[in-house]
């Protein structure tokens, strides 16, 4: 249980995105940095990995899930979508993850992801459209995309054209806070139990 009055922790469960351009520039950096501005009582925990798919997550969220975790940022899809694995694993995988974060009390945000058609413009559409579906089926809200006006912007993306720079990572955590910041506060007090 979380001693009252003390800091609980998001847990950014993500991929490279989750540690552009650097850990102390990413947007989960950039998260915390705000929550200290607002005082509310969070700590962040960057659990981004080079290359990570939603197997990958799947694999390391038992250690992940602490006492003293409260909510789950789930980043994680983009890697599994440019490989072009299944549909149905990818959406599988999702699941089980929000499904044992959701059974542990833990808050889930999940971040929507795209991939472009480099496998066929019916695999981009599905992909496109397994995040809404997974968010209502466990009633947990969505950021509608993640890379909103980073993706394809270059001045917002590093030398490959792919990871967020500076700039890139401060719009990210710009675009997932109005989505994180009712469930810091919502969340605030450990539930009973914890």
């Amino acid at each position: 249980m979380t001693p009252a009055g003390s800091a609980r922790r998001v847990v950014v469960l993500g991929d490279s995105l989750a540690i552009s351009p650097s850990r102390a520039e990413s947007f989960p950096a950039l998260l915390e940095a705000r929550i200290g501005r607002e005082r509310l009582p969070w700590t962040v925990t960057n659990a981004g990995v080079n290359g990570d798919t939603t197997s990958g997550g799947l694999l390391r969220l038992a250690a992940l899930l602490r006492d003293d975790v409260g909510l789950l940022v789930l980043e994680l899809g983009a890697n599994d979508g440019l490989r072009g694995v299944p549909l149905a694993t990818v959406e599988d995988n999702l699941a089980h993850i929000i499904e044992r974060a959701q059974h542990r009390a833990v808050g889930v945000l999940l971040c929507g992801m795209e991939t472009p058609p480099t496998r066929s413009v019916d695999y981009t559409l599905q992909f496109h459209y397994l995040y809404p579906r997974l968010a209502r089926r466990f009633d947990v809200p969505l950021v509608p995309f993640l890379l909103q006006g980073v993706a394809l912007v270059s001045e917002m993306n590093g030398p490959d054209g792919i990871h967020p720079n500076a700039a890139g990572a401060r719009r990210i955590a710009e675009t997932v806070w109005p989505y994180l910041e009712p469930l810091l506060r919502r969340r605030s007090v450990p539930p009973l139990g914890r």
